[in-house]
């Protein structure tokens, strides 16, 4: 008799979303779902086309001032997205 190992759903399903390499760009598109709330109702309005991808994180800023801000705390931001989503998902930021 074979013994199964049993294991709650949500691991299932982020083994089966790991091994189908589907758990990349599920956690990209919650990096830019997280946007607005990580970052704020001011930033959110001031920025559009947030997109993540290949673990690069875009964002069109249409404040001069705010992405010359942004720049400076990109580093700060990777790690504030990150821990926002629970993994490390981007490493770079670019600013449009």
């Amino acid at each position: 008799m074979r013994h199964q190992q049993i294991q709650p759903l949500s691991e299932a399903l982020m083994q089966f979303l790991r091994e189908s390499g589907l758990e990349q760009p599920l956690m990209e598109r919650r990096v830019a779902e997280l946007w607005p709330q990580v970052m704020g109702e001011m930033v959110a309005r001031l920025t559009r086309d947030v997109t993540v991808s290949d673990g690069v994180l875009r964002v069109k800023v249409s404040s001069a001032a705010l992405r010359a801000q942004l720049f400076e705390c990109r580093f700060e931001l990777v790690k504030k997205m990150n821990v926002a989503v629970g993994a490390n998902v981007i490493h770079d930021v670019r600013l449009s």
